[in-house]
């Protein structure tokens, strides 16, 4: 499902990456989406016994399934996944990354395309795809 530079992204490519800047593509109406995507998610575990203090660990997200967030979600759920494509635009070696990334990416080209990142794109926004 996942595309990276132009192939098909495999568990193989993850590497030292912990995570991923993404766009979803509306096929026919051209709407985008900028989000962020993790490998791996955080587990917190009971402590030992005799102690106080949890554990924390890593396990794999959902990252081959995931569609996207919040409202974009709701929106491909609805209408099938055929309709998109998924494109992994940079991968990410820290959360910090991750964060600067999308923002640069939409603060870069939220104007220039058409973007339903309701908070930081001014032109279109998901009431707007409602209508």
């Amino acid at each position: 499902m996942w595309s990276y530079k132009g192939e098909e992204f495999t568990t193989e490519m993850i590497g030292d990456n912990i995570g991923f800047v993404y766009i979803v593509t509306d096929k026919v109406t051209g709407m985008k989406y900028v989000g962020k995507k993790g490998f791996f998610s955080k587990v917190t575990k009971p402590p030992l016994k005799g102690k106080k203090r949890v554990r924390l660990d890593t396990k794999p997200s959902d990252w081959k399934v995931y569609t996207s967030s919040g409202k974009f979600k709701e929106l491909i759920d609805s209408t099938g996944k055929e309709g998109y494509t998924f494109e992994m635009v940079e991968l990410c070696k820290t959360a910090n990354d991750m964060n600067v990334v999308e923002i640069e990416y939409i603060v870069a080209h939220g104007r220039k395309i058409l973007c339903v990142n309701e908070f930081l794109c001014r032109g279109a926004s998901y009431k707007s795809l409602k209508e």
